[in-house]
């Protein structure tokens, strides 16, 4: 497999060191694999931190920044980031209001989010913390106990990110970011397995022809294979079996998520898809995001996400953000 790299070793490394370049309103440190906002933190305000696996970009490091993240600790590809990078990070941008972890519930994570919370408070900060658990084609996986965290990842840190961003209090903006959990389905579909740098080759074996229809964010298998299916009856199976699960009776908002390597052309076309279904199934969509932003490395395929919004909801969606992945009303 082609890939655009030195080597395998130093991959995270060297992208760290160009986000650090294209992005001087960030402070990033590389050597112990830390984004954080360049004025942070805000006194009065509450920090949010989040971290995972590289391999997934934009997220985590991509949406730091006003109206959302203020620090991101990326790990090695599709591995864990340790305690030690989720301390330093919450202790860069507390002010004193308190630091929310937002952690997608992969056992790694989890491990060791819960390992930095006692070193954070230990040291005097303040914690609280948010599980990520949206993805409704399985249970259990490889990588979890429980349902997987994927793309409603997005929606609880810009929305919670702009509940903290307004000053509210550290017990508001993790409520805030529950609600918008609960709220939340996702379901995701592979046309090809994802490559690692390290191995230099797919992941998991996808035969030509067939899909993977409720895959995880790291190739995890989801529900069944089938032969290869049009955008159309994709689009049908995925947002069926979020909204069997949700049963939403508000407007909701999309996000139509690409796994890294499908083009927006394939994405608006498929989003279109997603909308008729939603059209016909009565739910009424209030916002629409159309992208690659919970990504798996080099992986063809989609996810669908929908998050059932009330008016506060939709008004800290809308709210001013400005980050390097993700940018509005600035």
């Amino acid at each position: 497999m082609k890939m655009l790299i030195n080597v395998a070793e130093t991959v995270v490394a060297d992208a760290l060191r160009g986000m650090a370049a294209a992005h001087p309103e960030l402070t990033v440190d590389v050597e112990n694999r830390v984004i954080v906002r360049r004025d942070a933190p805000f006194a009065g305000k509450v920090g949010l931190v989040s971290g995972g696996g590289s391999g997934h970009e934009p997220l985590h490091g991509g949406f730091v920044g006003r109206g959302m993240l203020a620090a991101a600790c990326p790990g090695e590809v599709f591995t864990s980031p340790v305690p030690d990078q989720m301390v330093r990070a919450a202790a860069a941008v507390d002010s004193g209001a308190g630091v929310l972890f937002v952690v997608k519930n992969y056992t790694g994570d989890v491990l060791n989010f819960d390992m930095a919370v006692e070193l954070a408070e230990d040291e005097g900060v303040q914690i609280a913390k948010v599980l990520v658990d949206d993805d409704v084609a399985v249970t259990d996986s490889l990588y979890t106990a429980g349902r997987r965290g994927t793309g409603a990842t997005l929606f609880v840190e810009k929305i919670a990110g702009a509940a903290a961003e307004e000053g509210a209090p550290l017990e508001r903006v993790e409520a805030i970011a529950r609600r918008v959990n609960a709220s939340s389905r996702s379901f995701g579909v592979a046309l090809s397995a994802c490559t690692t740098p390290a191995k230099g080759g797919p992941t998991f074996d996808l035969p030509p022809g067939e899909l993977e229809l409720g895959v995880g964010i790291h190739g995890e298998p989801g529900r069944e294979r089938r032969a290869m299916m049009t955008s159309r009856e994709i689009a049908d199976f995925a947002v069926d079996a979020v909204l069997e699960d949700l049963k939403p009776s508000s407007p909701v908002l999309l996000l139509v998520n690409g796994m890294g390597a499908t083009p927006l052309l394939e994405l608006y076309g498929f989003n279109a898809e997603v909308h008729r279904v939603l059209a016909e199934r009565r739910v009424p969509v209030a916002r629409t995001l159309v992208g690659n932003y919970v990504t798996s490395l080099d992986m063809a395929g989609c996810s669908v996400t929908l998050c059932q919004a009330d008016e506060e909801l939709l008004r800290l969606w809308d709210a001013p953000v400005n980050t390097p992945a993700l940018r509005w009303g600035c």
